[in-house]
């Protein structure tokens, strides 16, 4: 008798999962080196709080570790896995620690950590719903309910990309074809002079010049002035150039300052302006109640920038895009507008209700980031989400009360989407110059206590906080405000 397609014959057998030595091995070894992966993840995930914020080494130290021949032979996977662990992953920082207060701080969980590896494993690409249908399904839910957890109107869509830099980078595109079609060279893109460098980044990809990004200084909230978007707008109308773009940040990462999202609506509808909200650090404060009203206006943007790896608390990658109208998207990005071949790619079009996201930005390989977060949401419940996001925003307003109540302390920007920054100051004026606050922050972290950095605040050095880290306590607050007092007073 012939074999059916399931059968395990002995000539099947001798094939699973591959025979050895051919990029494959036993189901023992794969086995123990899984579980031993996953001893090693649970142990790095009860562990946050171990060890220094910052682990640093040199060049040449990493060099003398790490470098060595490429191996011709196999190797032992469960050893390889605990050196790599043990030797060279911890190396860096590490956002997870409960006094790294530093950057904008991400988690990760362990639903994500075996989402990524369960993606890996099944190959889940959802780009042409061919390849991918199953994994598509899974993106477009996510969406849906990241849609709904900001409180955005339900024709919303989007994708998933790697973070906020390729989020704006799609949205911009798409603003550029449908607010200029192919003439950029009168094009004028506003923002803030507070908005990510990802910004302009973003333009130099898209074609434009540096001196086409118009940064324009921020009001006295450190918000973009709707005010100066439009005095400049009319001028540069008048001087027969083209502006098609305002760039509104919600949540800088220097100050988590938010941009007047409703008033600057008011301003696009009038010039016909795309507006894109950057929300990559400070949008998933929508989540709460509070968070949603210091966020007022997400929906009048055609475009919103979300990073999931950052205040939704997923390992990197995990950014996101979402559009109020998802077919300027496919306008812009849609394989069949770019296709040169002879019809390599047509089997993969998508048909009837089938969607193809890899027709809505500029991946066609993509990973199923958005299953760690669908994996995430469902093992812990958005109310989980939403204690957190709240659990971070008290941190901050903790942590302003505190700097406030000490003397040698001066709180320059208040809490705003979990972040802050505030001055030693020695007891003496604000514009005393005898402390200097980057060798605070260095003797800060030399400690190996806590990780606190430096920003830039109308023209002056500050120290900086932000406090979205779930695992961080108001103890860790006090010992790292102990820190930098320390730090002042030469102790």
């Amino acid at each position: 008798m012939t074999p059916g397609p399931g059968s395990r014959g002995p000539e099947a057998e001798a094939h699973l999962p591959y025979r050895p030595g051919e990029l494959a091995l036993s189901p023992e070894e794969m086995r123990r080196a899984g579980q031993r992966a996953v001893d090693l993840v649970v142990e790095r995930l009860r562990g946050v709080a171990d060890g220094r914020p910052h682990a640093v080494a040199t060049s040449a130290e990493l060099a003398a570790l790490a470098d060595r021949p490429l191996p011709e032979e196999p190797g032992d996977l469960t050893g390889l896995l605990e050196w790599a662990a043990r030797e060279v992953l911890p190396t860096g920082v590490r956002f997870d620690h409960p006094r790294c207060f530093a950057f904008v701080p991400t988690t990760g969980n362990f639903p994500a950590v075996l989402a990524d590896a369960l993606a890996s494993a099944f190959l889940s690409v959802p780009g042409a719903w061919l390849v991918g249908a199953g994994p598509t399904r899974i993106e477009l839910t996510t969406l849906a309910w990241l849609v709904e957890l900001l409180g955005l109107p339900p024709t919303h869509g989007g994708l998933f990309v790697s973070g906020g830099s390729v989020a704006n980078l799609t949205a911009l595109t798409a603003a550029r074809d449908h607010r200029l079609g192919g003439d950029l060279a009168r094009a004028r893109l506003y923002c803030s002079s507070q908005a990510h460098p990802s910004i302009a980044r973003a333009a130099h990809i898209i074609g434009l010049r540096r001196d086409q990004v118009v940064a324009l200084t921020p009001g006295p909230g450190g918000g973009l002035d709707p005010r100066a978007v439009r005095a400049r707008a009319t001028a540069d109308l008048a001087a027969a150039l083209r502006p098609f773009a305002v760039v509104a940040t919600v949540g800088t990462t220097g100050t988590g300052a938010v941009d007047p999202l409703p008033e600057l609506a008011v301003v696009c509808r009038e010039f016909r302006l795309w507006l894109h909200a950057d929300g990559a650090h400070g949008a998933a404060a929508a989540l709460t109640a509070r968070g949603r009203s210091a966020c007022r206006g997400l929906e009048t943007a055609d475009s919103l920038t979300i990073d999931p790896h950052k205040w939704l608390f997923q390992p990197y990658e995990a950014g996101c895009l979402l559009v109020r109208d998802p077919a300027l998207l496919k306008a812009t990005f849609r394989m069949g507008r770019h296709r040169l071949d002879s019809g390599y790619l047509s089997p993969a079009r998508a048909t009837g209700e089938q969607i193809n996201l890899d027709d809505y930005g500029p991946q066609q390989s993509r990973g199923l980031r958005a299953f760690k977060l669908w994996l995430s949401l469902s093992t812990f419940g958005a109310a989980a989400f939403r204690r957190a996001v709240d659990h971070g925003l008290d941190l901050a307003e903790y942590a302003g009360a505190r700097i406030e109540a000490e003397r040698d302390l001066e709180l320059v920007t208040p809490p705003s989407l979990g972040i802050l920054t505030f001055r030693y100051r020695g007891g003496r004026s604000p514009a005393d110059g005898a402390h200097d606050q980057e060798r605070i922050s260095a003797a800060v972290c030399r400690t190996g206590r806590a990780m606190v950095l430096t920003t830039e605040v109308n023209g002056a050095r500050v120290l900086r906080l932000c406090t979205i880290n779930p695992a961080s306590t108001r103890a860790d607050i006090d010992e790292t405000l102990g820190l930098v007092l320390n730090a002042g007073r030469g102790r």
